[in-house]
């Protein structure tokens, strides 16, 4: 049973499922479905298409370079294979899957940890530019009440002294 890769989003397509398209000069394109077809018939790019597979590796949001990746790539040589052989492949393959999916759970929570590190940085600098409207009024009530009342009594001695400078003005 072979599973091929679909050409435009690189998804699985299973035997039995998808749409393939024989240009001119003999080459096969093998789509999962019509809206990767219809996407191709209308020259879209792959890269520019947001929920391709290609688009989320240029964009960094999925492991690009990883040797694992190896494995996956077509052999033009025929292999003779006996059981021995064949149940060793099997196992490497589950190994190599398993590795895999390690790797890119570990991509994927570097991206979403540096993700965090921006989001409370962003939140703090909005803290701190929005503090007036976080600090609730009534905090620092008794602090500002105190100090109206030193500069309500400032100001009636420096009236007192100024009505006294007033007074003794000679004419």
């Amino acid at each position: 049973m072979r599973i091929e890769t679909c050409y435009f989003c690189s998804s699985r397509i299973y035997p039995g499922h998808g749409i393939q398209f024989v240009r001119n000069d003999c080459k096969i394109f093998k789509f999962c479905r019509s809206k990767c077809h219809a996407a191709f018939k209308k020259k879209k790019n792959p890269r520019k298409v947001k929920w391709t597979k290609a688009y989320r590796k240029t964009v960094g949001k999925e492991l690009a370079i990883d040797p694992s990746f190896e494995f996956e790539k077509r052999r033009h040589t025929p292999l003779k294979y006996d059981r021995q052989t064949w149940t060793k492949a099997i196992e490497a393959m589950k190994k190599v899957e398993h590795i895999k999916q390690k790797r890119q759970g570990t991509y994927i929570m570097q991206r979403l940890r540096k993700g965090r590190e921006l989001e409370q940085e962003r939140d703090v600098k909005e803290v701190q530019r929005d503090l007036s409207l976080i600090k609730s009024p009534a905090a620092g009530l008794k602090e500002r009440k105190q100090k109206e009342a030193e500069e309500m009594h400032d100001s009636e001695e420096e009236m007192e002294g100024v009505v006294e400078n007033c007074g003794e003005v000679t004419l």
